[in-house]
């Protein structure tokens, strides 16, 4: 009788693998000191409390694989993301405000090359974000993907209105082509990240330069995150699927980790962003 049992258990389909995907701006999350030059005199600098902090927002996400924005390289990284949980993947750049993925261990990864174009201006002072792309193994499923953080100052607008909404649309343009070689091989893929933008309902001009169908696991939602009692706002960070991902994501699993802390310094100690999360299911 244990033979056959054991036989039917290997013959038995494997379960299907199931995990976290969040993205979360970290607000400068960065241990330089007040006198650097390369640093905004505006920003505020967290103490340790505040680090802390930050750290149990992590441990209670819960996320297997964190794509992260305005990390300054791994030394801060590892005050927020448990070095023995997570390992952290950044792009090949020295930038303050940098891209990234914290991915438990669990999983194997592969570090692809950086989606180096997104950075419109690498020379500059404060320049752009690259975006940070690696490949996720689960059994026997890959799915790439791509942390990335766009140019500020085109929320809603035309994306020829200004020159920051032209940029937008060059990095919409650059995206596009990401996407395209994904379709080309046949491979599942998410885009994640702060998109500075508020993708509006219907063909929004971004997304229609993004091309292909994908799935945006924020559509038809608003963001709780430092809501009043107008409720909620429109998302400017999301999650966007393609290929075969787009059949993968759980229904009704997208979700807000809002702050218990309430007060306006809560957006400097912590992050004016909220981790959005959504499950997935693979085959």
């Amino acid at each position: 009788m244990r033979v056959i049992l054991l036989l039917l258990a290997l013959l038995a389909p494997a379960a299907a693998a199931e995990f976290k995907l969040a993205t979360w701006n970290i607000a400068w999350a960065t241990l330089r000191p007040l006198d650097d030059r390369d640093m905004p005199r505006d920003v505020p600098r967290r103490t340790e409390a505040d680090w802390t902090l930050l750290r149990q927002y992590a441990i209670r996400l819960e996320a297997d694989v964190i794509a992260f924005q305005e990390i300054d390289g791994p030394e801060a990284a590892r005050k927020i993301f448990a070095e023995r949980e997570y390992a952290l993947f950044f792009p090949d750049e020295n930038d303050i405000q940098r891209t990234g993925f914290a991915i438990r261990r669990a999983l194997r990864v592969t570090q692809n090359p950086d989606l180096a174009a997104l950075d419109l201006r690498p020379q500059a002072r404060f320049s752009l974000r690259r975006g940070t792309d690696v490949t996720v193994e689960s059994g026997a499923q890959r799915l790439r993907l791509l942390s990335i953080h766009l140019n500020a100052g085109c929320r809603e607008e035309a994306l020829e209105s200004s020159q920051q909404c032209q940029g937008l649309a060059q990095q919409s343009e650059i995206l596009g082509g990401w996407v395209a070689e994904r379709r080309r091989e046949g491979v599942p893929f998410a885009i994640l990240g702060d998109f500075n933008r508020r993708i509006l309902p219907g063909q929004d001009p971004f997304m229609a330069r993004l091309g292909t169908p994908l799935l945006r696991a924020t559509e038809g939602y608003s963001n709780p995150c430092f809501s009043d009692a107008r409720g909620g706002r429109p998302f400017i960070d999301h999650i966007l699927f393609g290929g075969p991902a787009r059949g993968w994501v759980l229904p009704n699993t997208l979700r807000v980790m809002v702050y218990a802390e309430r007060e306006p310094s809560a957006r400097e100690r912590l992050s004016d962003h909220c981790p959005v999360s959504v499950r997935l299911r693979l085959p």
